[in-house]
Order: C-alpha cells, then sequence, then structure tokens
C-alpha cells in the first residue's frame, strides 16, 4: 500500500472532504502515537506503513516513551487535528484499524504492550476497537 491509497482509504472510510483534513488526522494520530511509545517500537510499527505516513510515528517526534494516558492523548490528537475529543477517538480507530491490516502482527502486539489496559484511565484497549471486532470491512459489512 501506498501513501495515496492508505490516505484514500482513511478519507473514505472516515468521510472527510479533502486530503488536507485526512492527512491531518493521520498525522495527529501517528505522532501522539510515536510520543507516546518507545523509539524502537514506533520504528518497528512504522516500518511497515508507507513511508511518508511511518514518517508521522518516528521523523516527526521529538521524544518517544512520554508517559499520558487515554484522555490525555484524545486531547493531543483532537489538539493537533483540530477536532472535537470523540471524533479524534473514531478517527484514530480507523487509521490503526488500517494500519493493523498492513504491520505484522508481532509489531501490533508490541504496541499495545507498551500502552496499559489495567486501568480505568489507561484504557488504551479503545484504541483497538476496531481491530478486536474484525476490522473495518468486518463491522461495516464491506
Amino acid at each position: 500500500m501506498d501513501f495515496d491509497e492508505f490516505t484514500g482509504t482513511i478519507q473514505h472510510r472516515l468521510e472527510l472532504p479533502g486530503t488536507g483534513e485526512t492527512v491531518r488526522a493521520i498525522r495527529a494520530t501517528l505522532s501522539t502515537l510515536g510520543q507516546r511509545i518507545p523509539a524502537g517500537a514506533a520504528e518497528d510499527f512504522a516500518a511497515s506503513l508507507p513511508m511518508e505516513i511511518g514518517w508521522y510515528m518516528t521523523g516527526a517526534v521529538s521524544e518517544h516513551g512520554q508517559r499520558f494516558d487515554w484522555r490525555e492523548f484524545l486531547d493531543r490528537v483532537s489538539e493537533i487535528e483540530g477536532a472535537e475529543p470523540a471524533d479524534a477517538a473514531h478517527h484514530a480507530r480507523v487509521i490503526v484499524d488500517l494500519s493493523a491490516s498492513i504491520v505484522p502482527e508481532s509489531d501490533l502486539q508490541q504496541l499495545r504492550d507498551q500502552l496499559p489496559e489495567s486501568d480505568a484511565d489507561e484504557n488504551w484497549g479503545q484504541l483497538f476497537e476496531l481491530v478486536d471486532a474484525g476490522g473495518w470491512e468486518a463491522t461495516r459489512g464491506e
């Protein structure tokens, strides 16, 4: 999958009006995720994504491994994207789902392992709701 196919798929799934809004949503999600996880995990996850997309998790991040919870993640993503937190959460789930269909299962598991799910404030499992439900196609009947 290349950059155009990735962004086109996300634009279609999120029903966004243009490429600019789509790229902003992708950048907001992946750069914030890249800030949260260690550099090595970000590099592994990003390696299978289109180069321009993977760069958001690696090259666009000045400090990896920051500690923040799910709520802070949504606040950061919504601020960068210019969207409401509920919309940002939906966008992030769709972006992670498409990414999960590209990256090896071991890299997806490594990402999950970096995000705690045990505490209510740290319920990162919400990020993987589409993945866990069988993916976009399974939940939309496509």
